[in-house]
């Protein structure tokens, strides 16, 4: 590192020493192997981290990834690429206000759904259900968000990104509203890499992650994407503003705008130490309100009903692909698009069914829709609200 480059992270370095107590450091980072690159530059390692996060393949391809409304004609709908800048810029605030390391509160939040399948959750669930046909366990898009960037990327090498990022990524979903969560400073690369495995092979359990970064950005989630869904759904007259339930609003309030204030700063208000929470009466609103958000959006027909065929276009893309892949056929876009590019390490290690899931599961919703025959793909559709 050259003198002024040296001054320069002696100066980035200092922010750091400004931090709570309970922050984590970049002088703490932990990364698989030894990394020169970071060695030599004035950037703090979780600043790396974010910085190769964003410039990933599979971050680009956020921006054709469903959140919760696939095949809908409406320029305003919430995109996966939206989604996750929400949830660093809420993360971030919650962050700042209790003396946290922004720099890892961003990596984790940019990189959460990173693994994320095409088509959303409804993806996700035809993807495992596919996948534990093959032998292969549930599909879990924390886990493969993990593998995307750990394993996938850059031809099947990976980012090298550090311990406590791939871990925030790993632990960001399944939250408990109505418990405080803690961090777990003892997790190391073996925990994390048993912890995968065992929730990839179907074991239940909810992990706790390394850092308190990490818990604010398991809490960011929600807060990013349940007012912005019920937007959305207004928007398309798949409900009414109306319909809230008066115990949420009462407590939370009925805009996104609101929704999302009321809760971090309840966040922000009731966590304390070591330990990011709710308070009691708002833990219960949120649990109340994502129940109907589960019933009148998640599960609405209207949004669902054009889906129908969505299971056999997987099956279809699924069994087409492998295929290609056991016959090695030249030109097929499994070959062409995906194996062709990655290392022999990750070839020869690597399961046909495995290398097939993570082929679809790093497709948008378009590149998807176009392995499907034309005669088959759902047609997109446009919900006018109700007057």
């Amino acid at each position: 590192m050259n003198p002024s480059g040296t001054t320069i992270r002696r100066r980035l370095e200092r922010v750091e020493e400004t931090l709570s107590p309970f922050a984590a450091r970049s002088t703490n980072a932990l990364r698989r192997t030894d990394d020169p690159a970071e060695a030599s530059g004035y950037r703090p390692a979780y600043a790396v981290d974010v910085d190769r996060i964003i410039n990933s393949q599979a971050y680009t391809r956020y921006i054709d990834k469903t959140q919760v409304f696939s095949l809908i004609q409406n320029d305003h709908l919430t995109h996966r690429v939206l989604h996750v800048q929400l949830a660093s810029r809420i993360a971030r605030t919650v962050g700042r206000a209790l003396g946290l390391n922004e720099d890892l509160i961003e990596a984790i939040a940019l990189g959460h759904d990173i693994g994320h399948a095409p088509f959303g959750h409804q993806g996700e669930q035809i993807l495992s259900a596919l996948s534990k046909a093959a032998g292969l366990g549930p599909f879990r898009h924390n886990i493969q968000s993990v593998r995307c960037l750990d394993t996938l990327e850059k031809e099947g090498k990976g980012w090298n990104l550090s311990l406590q990022t791939l871990d925030g990524i790993f632990c960001h979903n399944g939250e408990s509203h109505d418990v405080p969560l803690s961090p777990d400073p003892t997790k190391t690369f073996a925990r994390l890499d048993d912890e995968m495995r065992r929730l990839g092979e179907g074991k239940r359990f909810a992990p706790s992650p390394l850092t308190l970064e990490g818990c604010v950005v398991k809490f960011a989630d929600t807060i990013s994407y349940i007012g912005r869904d019920i937007e959305d759904a207004i928007r398309l007259g798949v409900i009414k503003r109306g319909e809230l339930p008066r115990e949420c609003t009462r407590i939370l309030g009925e805009t996104n705008g609101t929704i999302v204030y009321s809760l971090v700063t309840d966040v922000i208000t009731h966590s304390s130490g070591d330990e990011i929470r709710y308070s009691d009466e708002v833990a219960e609103a949120i649990k109340a309100l994502k129940t109907f958000n589960l019933k009148r959006i998640y599960r609405s027909p209207a949004i669902k009903a054009h889906l129908g065929n969505l299971s056999d276009l997987f099956a279809l893309v699924f069994e087409n692909c492998l295929g290609d892949l056991r016959k090695k056929r030249e030109g097929s876009l499994i070959m062409e698009g995906f194996v062709r590019n990655m290392t022999p390490a990750y070839l020869d290690t690597t399961p046909a069914e495995m290398v097939v899931r993570d082929f679809i599961s790093g497709m948008t919703d378009t590149y998807f829709l176009r392995l499907c025959p034309e005669e088959l793909r759902p047609h997109v559709i446009h919900l006018t609200p109700s007057p």
